[in-house]
């Protein structure tokens, strides 16, 4: 949703008009439009690279020679699979870490092939997140061209496992081990206008039930694991949730028994429950636990097993992505606002959604997720597609916020602030 009175602090105010005057700054900005062609190539070789969660190696070590030859200091892997190098400040200061994701929502035998059919790219994973790879590596491209020094050292790379099973783990893993970084921006998505700075939270489950089972009309009145499964999906169905902030759930799959007439012996459901507020998501999240626990026992009273051993419930918590919130008036919002402003677009602040930002957020780093630039469509879809229409104005702005927030040696201090 856009901010129609949103007033930037004097501060920005006076950085910005520092850096619109700045003569490297604008020969920056222009690199990044002529470097298109190349970033678009970049984006095609990244995207055919398959990088499912947990595999991300072949396309994370690509990444890692890509970010060596561009001359990045202290290039490294950890032991999560992230890979990082950084561009030196010209004194101590507030770190900033920018990355996109290397791993994509799509399994190794996809054919991940990038095809061209009237000026649009069709491929999985061309644009989420091979375009913020690419932006990325143009941004660094503009710093070497021009020789701009920032103020405080930036760590430029990409992380592993932020699309859903991968649980954000790269992100957390960094931050982990990287506990002196005050800063950090996500590149993902597309748009050069909008803002993300707040996170959905969610927590996933896998719920087992299991009990002894039986002939369906020889054993009848034993409980079975697939009645109580279905017990807990109507209750679950029936639970009234928050508004605002938005709070949802659901089961999404369902399996179990092995003929209808066998009672079944188990049964698994798989639930996600997601909130933009942390209170909101800890009181579904026990709510439903209690639900689960709930439908086992009605399962068993019905049938009269009672004391006796029926059906048991285990649960399996397989995703915790933290709520993340901060001001509308952050200094990082502010800083991405005024350097949208400068490119004569109109900034959005936009709802919360789950990014690899998240996590920092939730531990009280500021952070954003800006888009890499362009148009797209079908995300996490095989029909997913890139239109690389103007897309230099991604980059643009994602580079003009990193010299907001990392300062201009010898012009600007950062505007992030060290802890």
């Amino acid at each position: 949703m856009a901010k129609a009175m949103y007033k930037l602090d004097k501060e920005t105010e006076t950085v910005f008009t520092h850096l619109q005057k700045h003569q490297d700054i604008k020969a920056g900005l222009q690199f990044l439009e002529a470097d298109q062609a190349q970033t678009l190539q970049e984006q095609i070789e990244l995207a055919e690279i398959s990088a499912p969660p947990f595999e991300e190696t072949k396309r994370a070590l690509a990444y890692k020679n890509k970010l060596e030859q561009l001359g990045l200091e202290e290039v490294k892997q950890d032991s999560e699979g992230n890979v990082y190098g950084v561009l030196k400040g010209n004194r101590p200061g507030p770190k900033l870490f920018v990355s996109a994701h290397i791993d994509s929502v799509f399994s190794s035998d996809t054919d991940v092939t990038v095809t061209e059919k009237d000026g649009l790219y069709y491929g999985p994973g061309i644009t989420d997140d091979a375009r913020g790879l690419a932006a990325l590596l143009s941004i660094v491209r503009a710093f070497n061209h021009t020789g701009i020094k920032p103020e405080a050292d930036i760590i430029f790379g990409g992380t592993v496992g932020e699309e859903g099973p991968g649980d954000l783990r790269g992100v957390k893993a960094f931050f982990s081990e990287n506990k002196d970084v005050e800063g950090f921006i996500s590149i993902d998505s597309v748009s050069p206008s909008a803002i993300i700075y707040k996170g959905t939270g969610s927590y996933r489950y896998e719920i087992t039930y299991s009990g002894p089972g039986g002939h369906s009309f020889g054993a009848f009145g034993t409980p079975s694991a697939v009645h109580a499964a279905g017990r807990a999906i109507a209750m679950i169905a029936d639970l009234e949730t928050s508004t605002d902030p938005k709070t949802s759930f659901n089961v999404g799959v369902v399996e179990g028994g092995t003929i209808p007439t066998a009672i079944a012996e188990q049964s698994k459901l798989y639930l996600d429950i997601r909130s933009n507020g942390k209170k909101e998501l800890d009181e579904i999240d026990s709510r439903v636990r209690v639900i689960f626990q709930q439908a086992a026992e009605q399962e068993n009273k019905r049938w009269g097993y009672v004391g006796q051993k029926g059906i048991q419930v285990e649960l399996n918590k397989l995703g915790n992505r933290p709520v993340g919130t901060q001001l509308d008036e952050a200094a990082i919002v502010q800083t991405a606002w005024a350097a949208t402003e400068q490119l004569g677009l109109v900034p959005t602040l936009e709802q919360a959604v789950s990014t690899d930002a998240n996590y920092p957020i939730s531990i009280g780093i500021p952070a954003i997720t800006l888009g890499a630039g362009g148009d797209a469509g079908g995300a996490h879809s095989l029909d997913e597609w890139f239109d690389p229409t103007d897309a230099h104005l991604g980059p643009q702005r994602v580079f003009l916020t990193i010299l907001g927030l990392s300062g201009v040696a010898r012009t600007t201090l950062p505007l992030l602030s060290s802890k």
